[in-house]
């Protein structure tokens, strides 16, 4: 299994429609595991890795997120999960952009943003124009959505 550097720069995500297509024409499925874009990574390694990258303190990223610090740093230890809201949370303040957010919540072992949810689609256009979590939240609050910290009104349903 290929080892993770917390140091390195990420690597572009290979598709998945790719990797799939690779799988299912192996010939045995050694040469698929031994092959280019299958890690084992995890939440922790790739935190990590977008705190380097980013150039961040996780003092920073806490204050940018708006999450108590020692669920941050529990977080960044492997301690403890986020919840959903904590992992969007948590990208917005890492200043992630939407690829790095996606594979985030999917490391986190939550649902990725989706396009065809009212909220999500909010959240999506925040994380592309690179807006912080104070602003998001502002965004959803204006919207009628429920806010990241859990604040915001809820539409009727």
């Amino acid at each position: 299994m290929p080892k993770e550097n917390a140091t390195t720069e990420l690597e572009p995500e290979r598709l998945t429609e790719e990797l799939l297509e690779r799988l299912l024409s192996s010939t045995s499925i050694e040469s698929y595991l031994d092959g280019p874009g299958v890690v084992d990574r995890t939440l922790v390694s790739y935190l990590s890795q977008l705190l380097a990258s980013h150039g961040l303190t996780r003092a920073q990223v806490a204050r940018a997120s708006g999450i108590n610090a020692t669920v941050v740093y529990d977080v960044f230890s492997g301690k403890s999960r986020p919840g959903r809201d904590h992992a969007i949370m948590l990208a917005l303040g890492l200043g992630c952009d939407l690829r790095e957010t996606q594979r985030l919540l999917r490391l986190a072992g939550v649902s990725e943003l989706w396009c065809k949810v009212r909220r999500d689609a909010i959240l999506i256009w925040c994380v592309e124009h690179g807006l912080s979590r104070v602003q998001a939240d502002d965004e959803l609050w204006r919207f009628g959505e429920r806010t990241l910290l859990g604040t915001g009104p809820l539409r009727a349903r």
